[in-house]
């Protein structure tokens, strides 16, 4: 599949089939992940791979825990209709964790300091681009409390569980969401 291509159709899955998700396509996510570009190269990242249905359990109820936190603090209504079932249904997450020991020069310039959040995010992007090539669904997900997913997943405090990425076969097509014209969104310095 072309790069662009998949750029353009990828889209957020939020139903999956309990179709298994192969060994090898979990590790051409993985491989695609690692390729990433992350600041002075120190590829900050690490992974976790889940499809026992207990922690994804765990997950769940904690991740309904901290949308309620977040309605009371907020008030937004969307966040109170938020459904994270996805997770109880996706076979795969992985978890993304990050290492804040690894952001590159960017430790020594205040308020850059979480610089390796981006290197992460890029090794997310291309997690969810090869996951699309080989025809799985998957999600972003972030709606968790950062202390309470160390604990379930067993991370080393020092690190950070930056995001989850549901994989899985999609049950339905997903919402083809519009997106602005690049113009509306460029600017040019000359």
């Amino acid at each position: 599949m072309d790069v662009f291509t998949a750029i353009k159709e990828r889209r957020s899955c939020r139903k999956f089939l309990p179709d298994a998700v192969s060994e090898e396509a979990i590790e051409k996510i993985l491989e695609a992940a690692i390729w990433a570009p992350s600041p002075a190269n120190n590829q900050p990242w690490e992974f976790v791979v889940i499809a026992n249905q207990d922690i994804k359990k765990k997950i769940h109820a904690e991740s309904v825990e901290c949308k309620k936190a977040l309605y009371e603090k907020s008030g937004w209504a969307w966040v109170d209709k938020y459904q994270a079932g996805f997770l109880l249904e996706a076979p795969v997450i992985i978890a993304i964790i990050g290492d804040p020991a690894k952001t590159g020069l960017h430790k020594f310039l205040a308020g850059t300091e979480t610089t390796y959040q981006h290197g992460c995010a890029a090794a997310i992007q291309n997690m969810l681009l090869v996951a699309h090539a080989q025809g799985l669904g998957s999600l972003w997900f972030t709606l968790f409390d950062r202390g309470t997913m160390k604990k379930t997943l067993g991370i080393d405090p020092s690190k950070e569980p930056l995001a989850l990425v549901c994989l899985g076969k999609a049950a339905d097509s997903p919402i083809q969401t519009p997106r602005k014209n690049v113009k509306e969104k460029t600017r040019h310095i000359l």
